[in-house]
């Protein structure tokens, strides 16, 4: 199924959305949990990674996209899922789950282990097509994320900033946090120049960013 439409950043055909829609109804499974680098499975699928805070929302975010509760298990204690998860899309894509940060109760030593293979995934996967950034909305773009940015532009990896929790704020207000934010990453050579505003919870926003990350990584439906 191909799109002959070019939509702008932001937009996506309805096409584009009842393809993503159909492809993330598909079977969704957990491959593997790696804590060192050469755990990594084959790099032979187009891969999308979330990263953000800890808490931020990752693991409820995945399971709205698959349309399942328990693909990605969220912790009663923030931070301790803390290797780079793999799930594989109807074996025509990876979405990976990297390590939170911003760890409160994690010593030093640990928060640099994971956040070095976090580094390492990004720096070495071919088959990495963008990192989706969580930032809770009710809060934006803090100081502990500047050292994510950071280090996504180092690493020339796409990154797409995405919204959490839109559900929480009062209307109007997410629209205000999302403009501060595309203007905070304005400059960032590797940020994606649109940012995604979703609610798990609600479902809102998740087509849209199915449609997005199918145009992406490329996979198209038989």
């Amino acid at each position: 199924m191909e799109f002959s439409d070019e939509p702008k950043v932001g937009e996506y055909a309805e096409a584009e959305i009842e393809a993503a829609r159909v492809l993330f109804a598909r079977p969704a499974t957990f491959i593997m949990g790696c804590a060192k680098i050469e755990q990594l499975p084959s790099p032979d699928l187009p891969e999308i990674a979330f990263a953000g805070r800890s808490n931020v929302g990752k693991s409820s975010l995945i399971n709205g996209l698959v349309g399942m509760h328990k693909l990605a298990r969220a912790s009663n204690e923030p931070g301790r899922t803390r290797e780079v998860n793999f799930f594989d899309l109807d074996g025509r894509m990876r979405l990976v789950d990297l390590p939170g940060y911003g760890w409160a109760k994690a010593s030093k030593t640990t928060v640099k282990k994971f956040q070095d293979l976090g580094r390492d995934y990004l720096r070495g996967r071919v088959t990495l097509k963008r990192v989706y950034l969580l930032i809770d909305s009710r809060h934006g773009l803090k100081k502990v994320d500047d050292e994510a940015l950071d280090a996504l532009d180092l690493s020339a990896v796409s990154y797409q900033i995405v919204l959490t929790k839109a559900d929480k704020l009062k209307k109007g207000e997410a629209e205000k946090v999302q403009a501060a934010t595309l203007k905070a990453i304005a400059k960032r050579p590797a940020a994606y120049p649109h940012v995604a505003v979703t609610s798990s919870e609600k479902g809102f926003g998740l087509p849209e960013l199915r449609a997005e990350i199918m145009r992406t990584t490329g996979v198209v439906l038989d």
